[in-house]
């Protein structure tokens, strides 16, 4: 590993310390990308349980219910990592998994319990996902995870991409200022002035986000003609252990160990 990629990943590390996210341009290559998007497109059409429907969850521009006009519309394709292989093999790439030792200062744990999925975000019945921290829903010893947000294409504000509010992991926030369903209260006058800082990073294929389990993010609804495919890991340190009897610990964890990154290729 050259020294130039070594001080670019701490540098990249730093900018996630401090604005909660970071952009790390073009860290898949391009054969693994086109893998990743083949098999994506299959997975799409094919529809395998586990998976999510927009109409599900009902967020704003979701289909009313599974028998409206977009009641079939896919959310998320879960468990990626059992999916298929080239899935598995990117969640635990070496270079996914140096990055993260890096940042973590010990062996890293891949979380099959959250993210671990094809998100999808469609023209026409893609939904808007309000403000949230992705802690909300987590039970662990400490509020320190990394997601690792793949783009398998281009993502702009124009079709659906992330927004977040920098350095807001780092902020305080009182229960009150969430909603019952744990959204950020765009309503509240010192809520709206934190989400007027907000930017949205334009991504290119193979590009990724990396970005704190606190940090206040959101995404818009998909007002392009094509159907946006990312695909989203979450970690956590070997020390930060999931809380038994939780939804964190549902699943097994892989931990990613050299040998297990040798073996998958």
């Amino acid at each position: 590993m050259s020294q130039n990629y070594l001080k670019s990943k701490e540098a990249q590390i730093s900018e996630l310390h401090e604005h909660g996210f970071v952009v790390s341009k073009g860290f898949v290559d391009e054969s693994c990308l086109q893998a990743l998007r083949i098999v994506s497109l299959r997975e799409l059409v094919d529809a395998r349980c586990p998976l999510e429907l927009e109409a599900d969850l009902r967020y704003p521009g979701a289909p009313d219910s599974r028998g409206a006009p977009g009641g079939g519309t896919v959310r998320r394709l879960i468990d990626a990592y059992a999916r298929d292989p080239h899935y598995a093999n990117l969640a635990t790439s070496p270079r996914i998994r140096e990055w993260m030792e890096a940042y973590f200062g010990e062996t890293p744990y891949l979380s099959r319990a959250h993210h671990n999925c094809v998100m999808t975000k469609h023209p026409s019945y893609g939904s808007l996902t309000g403000w949230h921290r992705d802690a909300r829903y987590w039970s662990f010893e400490r509020d320190d995870l990394v997601s690792v947000w793949v783009a398998l294409g281009k993502e702009t504000a124009e079709n659906g991409a992330l927004w977040f509010v920098p350095g807001s992991h780092r902020l305080a926030l009182a229960p009150e200022r969430f909603d019952d369903a744990k959204f950020f209260r765009s309503d509240l006058p010192e809520n709206d002035a934190a989400i007027r800082k907000a930017v949205s990073p334009e991504l290119g294929p193979g590009d990724v986000v990396f970005f704190h389990c606190n940090t206040l993010h959101s995404a818009g609804r998909n007002h392009s003609d094509q159907v946006k495919l990312s695909l989203v890991y979450t970690y956590r340190g070997e020390s930060n252990a999931a809380l038994v009897g939780t939804r964190s610990a549902s699943k097994p964890e892989m931990a990613l160990g050299r040998a297990l990154c040798e073996n998958a290729g």
